[in-house]
């Protein structure tokens, strides 16, 4: 099961009643005291949607589900990437080493005036790239950023059968309401200070800078892997003229 939610399904995003104010208050590990590493994530923006298109299309059909709402075809999820809104919104992503994209998040402003100080959450994970907390992590870095953008109310959208991500938002301290088949957590936030802005500044540097490394790692095994290539179709070539 992906740890998925789905961004502007709520009213408070796409207009409407503001979040009850029964919201729970934030409660997040400090990885500094509990000697976690270090995942690097990264903000990304439209240079990044071929990598986003090709995550959400390669999830299969259950976590598609999971991630939508409903079972979502290709041309749903293709119009879901082509809809994205870098400008309002913020999307973060971890790489592996080859740069593909396997774990992403997209972070849903309010885009209601009574409800400016509002954001959603909604997270997905490769297959291959499940148990190791990258939707914990990817949380973490969406709430820092919420709080250092003024939002001091979070919630996630997610159908009820979708228990990873509903104890990721329970374990935070968030408020769940369930409704049938939906459920809706609520979490309050604390304002920005010191030590979030300069924690998000400092692990954005991180993440660009891992990131730049692997693609630079990445340019230079494909490039000696074309030149053995070449090199061994000149081999056969000289084999086949003896």
């Amino acid at each position: 099961m992906s740890y998925t939610a789905t961004p502007s399904r709520a009213p408070s995003v796409s207009g409407g009643d503001a979040l009850p104010v029964s919201a729970g208050t934030l409660h997040m590990p400090d990885p500094r005291s509990t000697g976690s590493s270090v995942v690097p994530i990264r903000s990304m923006g439209r240079g990044h949607l071929l990598r986003i298109s090709a995550h959400l299309l390669a999830l299969e059909p259950h976590d598609r589900y999971l991630r939508f709402g409903y079972s979502a075809s290709d041309e749903h999820v293709q119009r879901y990437v082509d809809q994205l809104n870098f400008e309002r919104d913020e999307l973060f992503g971890i790489f592996n080493r080859k740069l593909e994209l396997i774990a992403m998040a997209h972070l849903a402003f309010s885009v209601d005036p009574q409800c400016s100080s509002c954001a959603e959450f909604g997270v997905s994970v490769s297959k291959q790239a499940r148990g190791r907390g990258y939707g914990s992590r990817l949380f973490e870095r969406a709430v820092m950023h919420s709080r250092n953008e003024g939002v001091n109310q979070l919630f996630i959208h997610a159908l009820s059968e979708n228990t990873a991500m509903l104890k990721i938002a329970r374990k935070a301290g968030a408020v769940i309401e369930r409704d049938g088949p939906e459920s809706e957590a609520h979490l309050r936030l604390p304002p920005a200070d010191f030590d979030s802005r300069v924690t998000e500044m400092f692990n954005e540097q991180v993440a660009i800078t891992d990131y730049h490394l692997k693609a630079q790692a990445k340019h230079f095994w494909d490039a000696l892997g074309l030149l053995q290539e070449i090199r061994q179709g000149v081999r056969e070539s000289r084999e086949k003229a003896r």
